[in-house]
């Protein structure tokens, strides 16, 4: 009978031990366990290098969203994003989409810039102004090649 006890013990902590981990890898890694309440929006980029799936969208400094897919479109060669964010944040149809660094060597996210017209965009809509990606090697190679021409 002291057995039968003892077992039952070490089995309930190893299943509270096993509930609490993976509550824990769902918290920590940013699992959305549900999308309700949630919105998305397209918006097309002629450049996204760096961006990706699952990365952060920020508006006035708050993560508010994120990057739900990156797609290649092949008949206008741009990438559409497509972004996820919760029904409270309300974006007018001029808001403007930037990717942008978080620094030097650090990841990419998606900035926006809220606008100042009267209609508001719904699920589904596109986000037309658009800023891409600034590549820092471009920008150094453009720097070296003008003013090797000077």
């Amino acid at each position: 009978m002291k057995r039968f006890n003892t077992e039952v013990i070490v089995g309930f902590f190893l299943l509270v031990g096993l509930l609490s981990f993976a509550f824990l890898a769902v918290k920590l890694g940013g699992l959305q366990t549900y999308n309700k309440g949630h919105y998305e929006l397209t918006a097309r980029f002629i450049n996204t290098s760096g961006l990706k799936n699952d990365a952060s969208v920020e508006l006035a400094g708050v993560e508010v969203g994120r990057v739900k897919s990156i797609v290649f479109d092949p008949e206008t060669y741009e990438s559409v994003v497509t972004l996820s964010l919760p029904d409270e944040v309300k974006l007018q149809e001029d808001t403007i989409a930037s990717v942008r660094s978080t620094g030097l060597i650090g990841g990419k996210f998606l900035k926006l810039t809220p606008g100042g017209a009267d209609i508001i965009l719904k699920d589904g809509d596109t986000i037309y102004e658009t800023e891409s990606s600034v590549s820092l090697e471009e920008l150094i190679s453009k720097y070296i090649f003008e003013t090797e021409k000077s």
